[in-house]
């Protein structure tokens, strides 16, 4: 099956709330992680900053993982930039430069819409070429709250996860009733209204995922841990027949108690695929650190390990080409 893969890029003011996101060393710098995360993919360091996204702790954003699965099975990658506060500087597909609102107070897509007929239009080209399907994978800090919101909306008692080891749930629930009140709305109300959930509590990276699934009408694997979740639930409220999508993830989501992954896929009707990376006896206490519980997904890596196994590559060929690629940011970044 010939698979193309796409990054969608998205920001939400909601990453610069201190304590909900650690895919940035600080909540502004979370501003920089998604461009950030494409150029690595293309390049030994990103070019928007002159160091690799890292959490607060210094664990490597989860494109590591992605870069060494495309360097092994040599898939084709798209960019999308469905709303950042700034482009990557590499080659992309631009949809939206909105990034989602606050939604505590005010709508967090008033240009959903756009987006949404944007990135459905990319999705007819696409579904017109030789791919059979797309793996969609996502770097958006803050998101899994953005989620959460969509999901509650929607009538899903999900919790998403986090990526870091104490996943912030008190506040995260505090953000969602706040922006529950500011709307007036309480969790399921938005059941029937998929389109309204997205526009009062979504992010960019959602709305772009769900057009370029509708327009694509081939098999869709949405390459991320609890954030598909959302995308997920509002294809099916919107009618999609979720037989062509499947949800791939790493483990670390699966194992994570504070989520209900597979609880909530189940719910929803997807089916799921969890990436079995060890990092266990790496030599770096930064990657090591994934089995504890830190950063778990994102740009795609679970998604993007699929690719490799698919190409006959094994986890462990992954994982040790993960190893491979941070010993060479060692060597260029000696206090990583």
């Amino acid at each position: 099956m010939k698979s193309l893969m796409l990054v969608v890029l998205g920001n939400t003011e909601i990453s610069t709330v201190p304590g909900i996101s650690v895919a940035g060393a600080t909540p502004e710098l979370t501003k920089l992680t998604p461009p950030a995360d494409a150029e690595y993919l293309f390049y030994e360091m990103p070019r928007i900053i002159d160091v690799i996204p890292v959490t607060p702790e210094g664990h490597p954003t989860p494109a590591i993982i992605t870069k060494a699965a495309r360097e092994l099975a040599g898939f084709p990658l798209m960019i999308v930039r469905a709303g950042t506060y700034l482009a990557p500087l590499v080659p992309h597909v631009h949809i939206s430069g909105h990034v989602g609102r606050d939604f505590r107070k005010e709508p967090a897509l008033p240009e959903f819409g756009e987006i949404v007929r944007l990135a459905k239009l990319f999705g007819e080209e696409l579904n017109k070429t030789g791919f059979e399907e797309l793996v969609i994978g996502e770097s958006t800090p803050g998101g899994t709250t953005t989620a959460q919101a969509v999901l509650r909306a929607l009538g899903y008692d999900a919790r998403t996860s986090s990526a870091s080891p104490n996943n912030p749930t008190d506040l995260k629930e505090r953000i969602i009733t706040e922006g529950f009140r500011r709307a007036g709305i309480e969790a399921g109300d938005l059941a029937e209204r998929p389109l309204e959930a997205l526009r009062q509590f979504g992010d960019p990276m959602i709305a772009a995922v769900v057009g370029i699934s509708m327009g694509f009408r081939k098999n869709v694997v949405l390459a991320g841990g609890t954030q598909m979740l959302a995308v997920s639930a509002v294809l099916k409220g919107l009618g999609e027949n979720m037989d062509r999508f499947m949800i791939a993830t790493t483990k670390w989501v699966v194992q994570d108690r504070s989520a209900t992954f597979l609880e909530t896929a189940k719910e929803i009707g997807v089916i799921t695929y969890a990436a079995d990376l060890d990092f266990s006896k790496s030599e770096f206490r930064g990657l090591r650190d994934y089995e504890r519980g830190y950063v778990k997904e994102g740009v795609g890596a679970g998604g993007a390990t699929w690719l490799a196994v698919k190409a006959g590559f094994s986890p462990e060929d992954v994982s040790g080409k993960v190893e491979e690629l941070y010993r060479r940011l060692m060597e260029m970044k000696p206090s990583l």
